[in-house]
């Protein structure tokens, strides 16, 4: 575990893999340092923002160094299910690659229990882990200009639903109708870190 000062108002905690950024972000959310205003986790940091005029940075720090890891019970997390019609460009190219079907593709991914792990790219993508997943899907090797808003795509060991229309170079296997980001929504992102996810395949 490394900490690193972020400006005047936050911490970044470098650590060795997602698996400890997943558990020490469950810990600090179930147990807030005094002044934390927000954590954001990523592939391998968690970053905390805090109130620099009520928070104290040794304290936060020694709370951090504190911290024992743990994971949030899966009854505590809220379940998000995405409708998804299963007729992405990519899916014959996934199955192909992982020695599956079609539809034994779509069979695993609908099986899968999947969790956010962080989000990123732009507002309201998720990045989703599912511990039953095996598969690690190699990116497209050329990006697509545009993808569709609604796409659910593979790429590494994560899934993702493309938030709204924009380039990307993951595997498209489906698209839903479900609005990912909404500003007029509280909150805005339906997939938010520890939102548990099962995708729901619509005939």
């Amino acid at each position: 575990m490394r900490l690193l000062p972020c400006a005047d108002a936050g911490l970044l905690v470098e650590l060795d893999d997602l698996d400890q950024v997943l558990g020490l972000h469950a810990a600090l959310q179930a147990d807030p340092p005094p002044g934390v205003v927000d954590l954001v986790p990523a592939a391998r940091t968690l970053l905390l923002r805090f109130d620099p005029d009520t928070a104290d940075a040794d304290e936060i720090e020694r709370a951090v160094r504190r911290a024992r890891p743990t994971r949030v019970a899966e009854r505590e997390a809220e379940l998000v299910e995405i409708p998804v019609t299963y007729d992405g460009e990519d899916l014959a190219e996934v199955a192909s690659m992982t020695g599956l079907t079609p539809r034994q593709v779509v069979a695993a991914h609908t099986g899968t229990e999947w969790t956010v792990a962080f989000g990123g790219f732009a507002p309201g993508f998720g990045y989703l882990t599912g511990a039953m997943w095996p598969f690690d899907i190699p990116r497209r090797t050329e990006s697509r200009t545009t993808v569709p808003a609604g796409a659910v795509a593979l790429a590494g060991a994560f899934s993702g639903v493309y938030p709204r229309s924009s380039p990307g170079g993951w595997q498209l296997i489906g698209r839903t109708e479900l609005i990912m980001w909404d500003t007029d929504r509280d909150p805005p992102a339906l997939l938010r870190p520890g939102v548990r996810v099962r995708f729901v395949e619509v005939r």
